[in-house]
């Protein structure tokens, strides 16, 4: 966190301090379901309950210490492929198998009217800060790897960026989505740095509030259109509508002319936008709304249908009504689809990486990898991890596997938190963690680190 000089900071992080510790108790003091109930095409969704601030339950940021990794099962192992890093959010992989490591920092343009916000903006800021001390909003590359497994190149790629987040490569236009605008940039199979300026395709909703931030990215299959994925400016209006105009949606862009239009909405924190292979459906990870109690509202996975409304903010999971906003639409409401796949509460999803690679077991061949950032708005932590869903014909078929773990220690405290997913070219799955600065590959446990592994 940032040095604080001012006496009238100090002494409103002190109010901070007590109020939420007073907070957690109230929390931690609640019973919460089991969170398994809330997982699959039909969830537990309890009774809402409603808060003049809500409990907060949060994971300080440790770091990890020498010699420790997160834990995975039997079959797998895991090793960092890159540290260092300055809050790597996301990944993508190039076609010669370079890759990408996308490093944000939110833009920080979002204001602060009421004591809430002041209060779960500080707390916010402790649970994220992972070192604050190198340059971030900037793409890393890494390239091949040593006998260790060890890039041979990590480079910055390509730097000075607005809150990166989302990448797409199509042809030899390289696409970067910032917080408030697509930016193309030439890119020759190869580059190791991009030193060309980059043109504005389209703009994007940013500023002044910019509440959530990332904007997800992903081309179709053809290559003809983008689809980028877009936050609302607020948990549930409190900003007001017009905050919220062409927010808390996906967004479909043509490349060729940068027009746009709204392809879904109602969508609160759309990301990990991708295409899944067998269907060739669109599917994303949304973040649900939050403070209306420990097990509302679950967070969840979804194939995402041109037109289609999928409740935010005046229902969830299909018809459920949100009393706290109005004027109300019911109209909206009759129409609101439910999502595939629920993820359970404040799991917070950011990554989503389909598997078809052959270098873990059989049994992932196929599924859906989900990297969960971790709650704060529920008594027992949740999250913190990455799950895997199997699916079958192009749908979900099968409760969700615990992955990757460990990212929480034994006293609640954050080595890190996942984000951003990527399966490399050799099959490997890749993981972003923003709070431990590192870059994860998972691979099977009989494999070993190869020359090539990274190509």
């Amino acid at each position: 966190m940032p040095v604080i000089n001012s006496p009238i900071e100090i002494s409103r992080i002190r109010l901070a301090v007590v109020l939420s510790a007073v907070l957690c108790l109230a929390g931690c003091g609640e019973s919460a379901p089991d969170p398994k109930t809330q997982i699959g095409a039909k969830p537990d969704l309890p009774a809402l309950q409603q808060y003049l601030i809500p409990p907060m339950h949060i994971a300080p940021v440790v770091g990890w210490q020498q010699g420790e990794k997160p834990a995975v099962p039997d079959g797998l192992q895991i090793n960092a492929l890159a540290t260092g890093l300055q809050h790597p959010r996301s990944l993508y992989v190039l076609p010669n198998g370079d890759i990408l490591v996308v490093e944000s920092k939110a833009p920080g343009t979002e204001p602060i009217k009421r004591p809430k916000d002041f209060i779960m903006k500080w707390v916010e800021s402790w649970a994220t800060s992972g070192g604050d001390t190198g340059e971030s909003n900037r793409i890393t590359l890494l390239r091949g790897a040593n006998g260790d497994g060890k890039p041979e190149v990590q480079s910055v790629f390509l730097d000075h960026l607005k809150s990166p987040f989302g990448v797409a490569l199509v042809g030899n236009d390289l696409y970067v989505a910032n917080t408030d605008a697509i930016v193309r940039y030439p890119y020759q199979t190869g580059d190791t740095k991009i030193t060309a300026p980059g043109q504005t395709l389209t703009p994007l909703p940013g500023g002044p509030i910019d509440h959530h931030w990332t904007k997800s990215l992903v081309a179709s299959p053809d290559g003809s259109l983008l689809y980028v994925g877009v936050g609302s400016n607020s948990n549930i209006t409190e900003n007001g509508i017009e905050a919220e105009k062409n927010r808390a949606a996906i967004l479909e862009v043509d490349r060729a002319t940068g027009r746009w239009r709204i392809f879904a909405s109602g969508l609160r924190n759309p990301n990990g936008l991708t295409f899944e292979p067998q269907s060739h459906a669109l599917w994303t990870v949304v973040n649900e709304r939050d403070e209306i109690g420990p097990n509302l509202v679950p967070d969840y996975l979804t194939s995402v249908k041109d037109g289609a409304f999928y409740g935010w903010p005046y229902s969830y999971f299909g018809q459920h009504v949100d009393p706290r906003v109005q004027p109300q639409r019911p109209d909206l409401v009759a129409k609101a689809i439910v999502p595939d796949y629920a993820l359970s509460s404040h799991v917070a999803p950011l990554g989503l990486a389909f598997y078809n690679g052959d270098a873990l077991p059989e049994r992932y061949r196929g599924g859906a990898f989900v990297g969960e950032h971790g709650s704060w708005n529920r008594p027992e932590l949740n999250g913190y991890k990455v799950v895997f869903i199997p699916f079958a014909d192009g749908h979900p078929n099968g409760p969700a596997q615990d992955v990757v773990t460990g990212f929480l220690n034994k006293d609640e405290k954050s080595r890190g938190r996942p984000v951003g997913l990527a399966i490399d070219k050799s099959g490997g799955l890749l993981i972003a963690d923003d709070v431990g600065n590192t870059v994860w590959r998972v691979t099977g446990s009989n494999r070993q680190p190869t020359n090539a592994s990274l190509r």
